[in-house]
């Protein structure tokens, strides 16, 4: 009688686990899945029956951007003073106190950088088990928090809590591969958000209630002098980076 000994599973970087190996082309086909319904997103919101169609994802990702600028201007002293969120998508975070040039385009850069690291952290998460369980939850109660401190319009009052409802619901009574899914799914749309228009991002600001206004990356520039179409491409480059490096850890078992 001869022992069938247990498959020797490596430690993996960052005390997150690695999955059997017959599970890798499952995940990495959902992986590819998820990508590619990004892409079609990003392509989607740069039409108008495109972001009406997605605009419970145009919400979320306004929520992403928004609360990237309000939290970054509270780390720098300002005072947080509401986020709002119009049933078209757009948005705008409100704070008050007086930031310096640098200090602006940081919260600025912020908000283009600040929801793809989080969704990047969230697409690594997707490892372990214990850890999409725990992101699914902080994600809930992140929404339903910030809603309830922060937010200062129906759009965000109706369409938020729906979001926190279905992340805590899946962490709760989910299955594992439900759980990853959606933890990679709202991972790399909070890591896309910035793209929900590409006008805007490439643009030095445009119009916001009938008032003109910097766009991020022409707060950027005002505040770094290089212009904003430098920083446009520069933010797309570090964030298609980072997107592809956290799929390819998440798909490394």
């Amino acid at each position: 009688m001869t022992d069938n000994p247990q498959p020797l599973v490596a430690p993996a970087k960052w005390g997150l686990p690695y999955a059997e190996d017959h599970m890798q082309p499952a995940i990495q086909r959902e992986q590819s899945y998820i990508l590619a319904f990004a892409v079609l997103t990003i392509i989607a919101w740069q039409t108008e029956i495109g972001t009406l169609a997605l605009m419970p994802f145009t919400l979320l990702a306004t929520w992403f951007h928004e609360m990237a600028h309000g939290l970054t201007a509270m780390l720098l002293g300002a005072e947080f003073e509401r986020l709002v969120i119009f049933g078209n998508g757009s948005g705008f975070a409100e704070y008050s106190g007086s930031m310096w040039g640098i200090g602006q385009a940081i919260v600025a850069a912020a908000g283009l950088l600040g929801p793809s690291i989080a969704g990047c952290l969230m697409i690594i998460a997707s490892r372990s088990r214990r850890a999409t369980r725990w992101v699914l939850l902080g994600l809930a109660a992140a929404l339903a928090v910030t809603t309830l401190v922060w937010v200062r319009s129906i759009a965000g009052w109706i369409v938020l809590p729906l979001f926190a409802f279905a992340a805590g619901y899946i962490a709760l009574r989910g299955n594992e591969k439900w759980q990853r899914v959606a933890v990679e799914f709202l991972g790399v749309q909070g890591a896309v958000s910035v793209y929900q228009d590409l006008g805007y991002l490439f643009s030095p600001g445009g119009q916001l209630g009938g008032q003109a206004v910097l766009s991020d990356t022409g707060r950027i520039a005002d505040a770094l002098f290089l212009p904003y179409w430098f920083w446009g491409g520069a933010i797309t480059l570090a964030i298609a980076a980072m997107v592809w490096k956290s799929l390819q850890i998440a798909g490394r078992y």
